[in-house]
């Protein structure tokens, strides 16, 4: 190789050096290592305000069942109450006809904190 191809090679080679020196310090200049923090914080502050969000339709929607649920067991509570006292006038009944109604099967373990025989 000539002299004359040496210094050309050479000037390449401190042509590209420059360009990638002046690449990776026009990206450091407007990026700092704390604005990839900064971008970070974004990023995970944006995940947990959806997230928040998220959790938040999810009470709302527990908060309705839940509701329902209590809607549900007051109605069963007064339909029990009625049913009870439904028996017990119809047993009365019975027994002013002179009839003996027939013997009720016992009640359920489960049942007994919800019903009062001792009317």
């Amino acid at each position: 190789m000539s002299v004359e191809m040496w210094t050309a090679v050479s000037s390449g080679v401190v042509g590209v050096a420059s360009a990638v020196a002046a690449t990776w310090s026009g990206r450091a200049a407007r990026r700092t290592r704390r604005d990839h923090r900064r971008d970070d914080f974004t990023v995970v502050t944006d995940a947990m305000r959806q997230e928040m969000k998220r959790q938040g339709q999810r009470i709302s929607e527990l908060e309705q069942v839940s509701d329902r649920q209590d809607q549900r067991l007051e109605g069963a509570g007064v339909a029990i109450s009625y049913l009870l006292d439904r028996v017990r006038g119809l047993t009365s009944w019975v027994r002013a006809a002179g009839l003996e109604p027939p013997a009720a099967a016992p009640i359920p373990e489960q049942a007994r904190d919800f019903i009062n025989l001792e009317v």
